[in-house]
């Protein structure tokens, strides 16, 4: 008796508790079936937002290198969400001056920050005080960072929806990376799950899906955008189940720089060494069950292996990416762009001029033929000649390694996705940018954006939040100095975003180079 009067008196204490955090919090509180959350209203910008609402169960212990599952129900208290969510565990890209076929044990590096590997959280912002009666379009947005590092606070949401004319409601994903996200390999065909960071994103844009209109976002109008790895996630989902995801999880896709390095089967050799690495720096290798061992090392510890086997890869390039794995991925992503087998409906996509840039090593490059095969360690001696060929009128070396890097796996990908969307795609190219150069455009807040010109400004935002809203940029939710934009199909028409000597804005319609098209054949 006494001990069911001590548990009555403990969930009184926590109802009086819960009570008086919502007292002094007007924002509403969101019953999401296994949990209540409420959030916190920023009324500098407008608007409000729920940081830190967990999607997933931490992918910790038994749960490690397997799908995501179902959030334990606690729905006893309420929970506040107002502060932003740990970043999962990150890694560098490779600094390496060759491609190792069998990686070398490194020291591990210190992480910065607080990654954890419990971080299966996302943020949610709507326009206002209270919850939009009339749903609105909805933006999931999946960062970037290589499938190695990047979080969702690094993202503000208020420029996005500021940018909108509160015209959206914004959900900001993490996921798991690197050697906790995309561990290939046989062994975790068989015990685990392939592609555990994309699985998590799914995962989360199913959750998007069931919750959203309880923040008054349309499940029927939800547009996933990403910024390179990012894009390249969208890429993967766009192509996900053979393009026969069901229910669809969204209409349209943003990709800004879409990131698509060489994506091997799962039991492939190379994937498979990956996978022996990291048993042998995990003193796995001695055991039976590889995989069980595997989860019964301390994070930490794996983390340190995360951050060693990742450096020691070759420059520029990450190490654990993405893998056919035969159920989700059921081929290579070039293999069913080709076929037209796609998720979504209408595509709009981005591209630098020099993406390739900052993944080359400006004080030792290659020439293009050595540097082409270090790239693609599957290219044979013609192929790499042939490449070779093709980039050396482009003069320097460093000139030409960049160009293999930018056009090979972020600018003819972009090209793939378009023609597989056929007649409802449109295409953004910014000369002379790098990669990564369009993100202060979107997220102002980041850092100044570097042509700071309002109507520039105004057209650029304006076009993918239109797009969002009613997947036509020229179906502006603002007016700008953007002209009509026809569809890409449509002579491979391209929307220049530009700036003249003096400073002037240039935007202006051009042609896909049939050069650049004939090079990505």
């Amino acid at each position: 008796m006494k001990k069911v009067d001590l548990t009555f008196i403990l969930l009184l204490l926590c109802a009086v508790v819960s009570s008086a955090g919502a007292a002094g919090n007007s924002v509403p509180v969101i019953n999401l079936g296994y949990a209540q959350y409420q959030g916190a209203f920023d009324s500098t910008n407008n608007l409000t937002n729920y940081l830190g609402i967990r999607y997933a169960a931490p992918p910790i212990g038994d749960l490690r290198w397997k799908a995501p599952q179902s959030p334990a129900i606690n729905n006893s208290v309420i929970q506040q969400v107002n502060t932003q969510p740990s970043p999962c565990f990150q890694a560098p890209p490779g600094a390496a001056s060759s491609n190792p076929y069998k990686l070398s044990k490194r020291a591990g590096a210190d992480v910065t920050g607080d990654p954890t590997e419990d971080c299966l959280f996302l943020n949610v912002y709507f326009p206002g005080d209270v919850v939009p009666t009339v749903p609105l379009p909805t933006i999931v947005w999946i960062h970037g960072g290589g499938y190695l590092g990047g979080s969702a606070a690094i993202y503000t949401g208020s420029d996005l929806i500021r940018e909108s004319k509160n015209g959206i409601v914004l959900v900001i994903i993490q996921y798991r990376l690197g050697v906790l996200g995309f561990l290939p390999g046989s062994e975790v065909k068989a015990n685990g799950a392939l592609n555990a960071g994309l699985l998590d994103q799914n995962f989360a844009l199913r959750w998007v899906h069931t919750h959203i209109s309880k923040f008054g976002g349309d499940p029927s109008k939800v547009t996933i955008w990403g910024e390179s790895a990012g894009a390249g996630s969208v890429l993967q989902h766009i192509v996900a189940q053979d393009g026969q995801t069901s229910p669809q999880l969204f209409r349209g896709a943003i990709t800004s720089s879409s990131y698509l390095p060489s994506q091997y089967m799962y039991n492939d050799s190379i994937p498979e060494r990956l996978y022996s690495e990291v048993v042998s720096q995990a003193n796995c290798s001695s055991k039976e069950d590889s995989l069980a061992c595997l989860r019964e090392v301390d994070a930490t510890d794996l983390e340190n292996i995360n951050l060693a086997i990742n450096e020691a890869g070759f420059y520029g390039l990450a190490v654990f990416v993405p893998v056919v794995d035969g159920s989700f991925i059921t081929q290579r992503p070039t293999e069913s762009l080709r076929q037209g087998k796609v998720n979504g409906k209408a595509l709009l996509s981005v591209t630098n001029t020099n993406e390739g840039v900052i993944f080359v090593n400006e004080t030792n490059p290659m020439n293009a033929s050595l540097y082409a095969s270090e790239v693609f360690p599957r290219f044979g001696p013609q192929v790499a000649n042939v490449t070779a060929r093709l980039y050396a009128p482009f003069g320097s070396l460093f000139v030409q390694d960049e160009l293999i890097m930018g056009e090979s796996i972020f600018i003819c990908p972009t090209y793939y996705l378009l023609n597989a969307f056929q007649g409802n795609a449109w295409k953004v190219s910014i000369p002379p940018a790098t990669h990564g150069s369009d993100v202060p455009y979107y997220f102002p807040s980041i850092e100044p954006p570097p042509f700071n010109n309002t109507d520039f400004l105004a057209a650029f935002q304006g076009a993918f939040l239109s797009f969002a809203v009613s997947q036509d940029p020229n179906e502006k939710i603002a007016q700008t100095i953007t002209p009509y934009w026809e569809l890409y199909a449509r002579g491979n028409t391209e929307m220049v975003f530009n700036q003249t000597e003096s400073n002037q804005t240039d935007i202006h319609v051009n042609t896909t180079s049939r050069y650049l098209l004939e090079r990505c054949k």
